[in-house]
């Protein structure tokens, strides 16, 4: 358990679409308590399987679940080391877009009517401005993350690169899969209705609303560039360990998770 106090709260331009989850930086940890339902749970779990994967160990952060005390609220949440180097920071889409042109990359997206031009038209702007020339792989990736497990948050404040003092651009880790795994129990995916329904009510944000047609378009236009190797029996070791989740949740985001793993058989190694 960690205690938490407001000296460490931090302010999140990176805000949800669905609200602004508590957030504390404390001696080079990011803590993020559990908002809507079981955010903390899938964090741990979905970056934890993508550590089974073709991806290295610096593109994406690992989380690891905790309890953290703030005032007299005990809560559950996951933390993760704070990756940033001397002289670097975080940049949303959003943000950047806003500071070379002035306008919103989000609507600048959504007013192309062709879903696929909207990736290109995205994947382009962001490699002229930074200078980094594959950025399409990189969107795949994180599609293909967001497909198979289910993260409907996927929108520009939540999308970012890394620059550094001098101007210099550098990838991202992939972060914030808060929203996965049909973790928001509060309000779209209550506990107790058949999770194979609720699957089926998921809903993009990055270039469309349907998850499998941004993953399809991305490989269509960049190929797969992320395969899985995780089994059915990682899954249950990892979701073992997260004593603070009821037996009911943890039968929910494994059934999840063996589903997800049944309709995407190809990007298993």
């Amino acid at each position: 358990m960690v205690e938490l106090f407001e000296q460490d709260i931090r302010t999140n331009d990176r805000q949800s679409s669905k609200g602004n989850q508590l957030k504390w930086k404390n001696h080079g940890i990011w803590h993020k308590a559990d908002y809507a339902g079981y955010e903390g749970l899938a964090e741990f779990v979905i970056s934890h399987l993508i550590g089974k994967s073709t991806l290295s160990p610096d593109e994406y952060v690992c989380y690891e679940l905790e309890e953290i005390k703030y005032k007299s609220t005990m809560y559950h949440g996951a933390q993760s080391k704070d990756f940033l180097r001397d002289g670097w920071q975080i940049v949303t889409l959003e943000r950047l877009f806003q500071i070379y042109f002035g306008k919103s990359l989000y609507q600048s997206v959504y007013k192309i009517e062709n879903h696929e031009k909207r990736l290109i038209f995205l994947v382009n702007q962001v490699e002229r401005i930074t200078g980094l020339s594959e950025f399409g792989k990189y969107m795949n990736k994180l599609l293909t993350i967001d497909a198979v497990f289910l993260n409907e948050d996927r929108h520009t404040h939540n999308i970012a690169v890394l620059m550094n003092k001098d101007g210099r651009f550098a990838y991202c880790p992939i972060f914030d899969h808060g929203a996965g795994l049909l973790s928001d129990t509060t309000m779209d995916y209550p506990m107790g209705e058949d999770v194979y329904v609720l699957m089926d009510t998921v809903r993009a944000k990055t270039i469309c609303d349907d998850l499998d047609e941004q993953l399809d378009i991305s490989e269509q236009l960049f190929h797969s560039n992320i395969k899985f190797y995780f089994t059915r029996k990682d899954v249950d070791q990892i979701i073992m360990q997260a004593e603070y989740y009821s037996e009911d949740i943890k039968a929910r985001v494994k059934n999840i998770l063996f589903a997800q793993m049944r309709k995407y058989q190809y990007l298993w190694e």
